[in-house]
């Protein structure tokens, strides 16, 4: 399926025409049909799932990586892949047991913790967050205080008004001066037809798309203005499943990381590994979109830790901002158990 202008959209667009039990019996059975979370065994390996938490792309490239390379074999788990039918599926999936282990937004599984559900992260994907205010360089928004007196589109999701609040807040602006639209996960579309002077997306991601369709952007990135530089994306699994297979989890963060220090020392050479296990991804753009991410992974040597610190500081985010009713601890947040160095 081609990257198209917003990633938001194509999981809105999957959701109206996909149903959950649907995509799992069709994307998420073992070959054995283990049934359940796919955790049985075959041929002395672990069958286990993962539910990406978006359609397959650059960001995920370590990952078919090292399902090319067969590193989650030699780990001895037979792993599959599901594509979610929507965004809020992965984190359905997860809570319910019937997948292993699932990729969120920070503050998505943040949302999940503060809601008593049992998710916990257990290795970072992104160190920092891809979110900000998106805008066109040929509007001359050189500052987000500018935006007072603009139009700014925003999804509807609690988390963008946070961002948006946040970033114009730094910058000296008053967000109550901003003419805030809900305009659901057609900002790409509503920049570059000139709806919105900026909206809220996934700069790496968002951004590129634009810059890609013609449109240079500038963007105001949240970590940059006043927000916290919290995992932007996290592999997460249940309390209960942590601690009942420790080995699945110790094996499974393994070889992902190993699979994206490949993909950061040879890009090309994921990319190639995430080509041959999809369809109909523009590899242009994905090229683009990686390279856009890269800052994003952090160090290779580190790839996968959290730092304590900015989930404390993500914690202060989320209940500053409403978004969470009482503090998160870091140990509640994620383990740090499997990321460790050996």
């Amino acid at each position: 399926m081609k990257f198209t202008t917003s990633w938001k959209k194509i999981m809105l667009l999957l959701a109206a025409t996909m149903a959950l039990a649907v995509g799992v019996a069709a994307c998420g059975s073992s070959d054995d049909d283990s049934g359940g979370s796919g955790s049985g065994s075959s041929g002395g390996t672990k069958n286990a799932t993962l539910v990406l938490d978006f359609i397959p792309g650059a960001v995920h490239a370590g990952i078919y990586e090292a399902m090319q390379k067969g590193y989650y074999e030699d780990n001895g788990i037979n792993l599959k892949i599901i594509e979610p039918t929507s965004t809020a599926d992965t984190l359905k999936l997860i809570d319910a047991g019937k997948a292993d282990f699932g990729i969120a937004d920070g503050i998505d599984l943040a949302t999940q913790i503060s809601d008593g559900r049992e998710a916990q992260g257990i290795m970072a994907l992104l160190q920092r967050p891809p979110g900000g205010l998106i805008t066109l360089k040929d509007d001359n928004i050189t500052d987000p205080k500018q935006l007072e007196g603009k139009t700014v589109g925003i999804t509807g999701v609690p988390s963008d008004t946070a961002i948006l609040n946040t970033v114009m807040k730094d910058a000296g602006g008053n967000p109550d001066d901003a003419n805030v639209v809900t305009i659901g996960f057609n900002g790409v579309q509503s920049l570059e037809a000139g709806k919105v002077s900026a909206f809220t997306g996934f700069i790496p991601a968002d951004g590129v798309q634009v810059e890609a369709d013609g449109y240079p952007t500038r963007s105001f990135p949240l970590d940059e203005y006043g927000g916290p530089s919290y995992p932007g994306l996290v592999v997460f699994s249940t309390e209960t499943k942590i601690g009942d297979d420790p080995d699945l989890m110790q094996g499974f963060v393994d070889a992902t990381i190993k699979g994206y220090q490949d993909a950061l020392a040879d890009p090309q050479e994921a990319l190639n590994a995430l080509y041959a296990q999809t369809q109909g991804l523009d590899k242009g753009l994905q090229k683009k979109v990686f390279e856009a991410y890269v800052p994003y992974f952090g160090p290779s040597d580190t790839f996968g830790q959290f730092n304590k610190d900015n989930l404390e500081s993500l914690s202060t985010f989320m209940v500053d901002n409403d978004l969470a009713s009482q503090p998160i601890s870091p140990d509640r947040y994620a383990t740090t158990e499997f990321t460790q160095p050996k």
